[in-house]
């Protein structure tokens, strides 16, 4: 490797550094955000029964985005998270966890008699 090449890695390290400091300080208030929804999920599911279901969207996007972070901070991706790319799409919610139905009680059967 040639003394440029060198330089040239060197400062695009430099500048991932940069970039790694500002997704983390990105992560830290993403935490923030996503523990307030967590709580506001709680709430709404004690009081309404449900969980609001744009909350859920947006709790999975910022989810999403904080997983982008990490794997950007730790060498996974030189895909850049968001402001850099477009947002992560919510993706639908497990049906196990949506689902309100009771459960199901099984059928009856009638026993012999003797």
């Amino acid at each position: 490797m040639n003394h440029s090449s060198r330089k040239a890695d060197r400062e695009s390290l430099i500048l991932r550094a940069v970039w790694m400091l500002l997704f983390f300080l990105a992560w830290q208030l993403a935490e923030l955000v996503l523990l307030v929804v967590v709580l506001l999920q709680f709430v709404l599911r004690v009081t309404k029964g449900q969980p609001d279901a744009g909350l859920q969207g947006f709790g999975d996007s910022l989810s999403q985005y904080v997983a982008q972070i990490g794997r950007y901070a730790t060498f996974n991706t030189e895909h850049k998270p968001w402001p850099l790319s477009d947002w992560p799409a919510p993706r639908a919610a497990d049906s196990e966890l949506c689902a309100q139905t009771p459960p199901q009680t099984p059928p009856k059967t009638e026993e012999p008699t003797a």
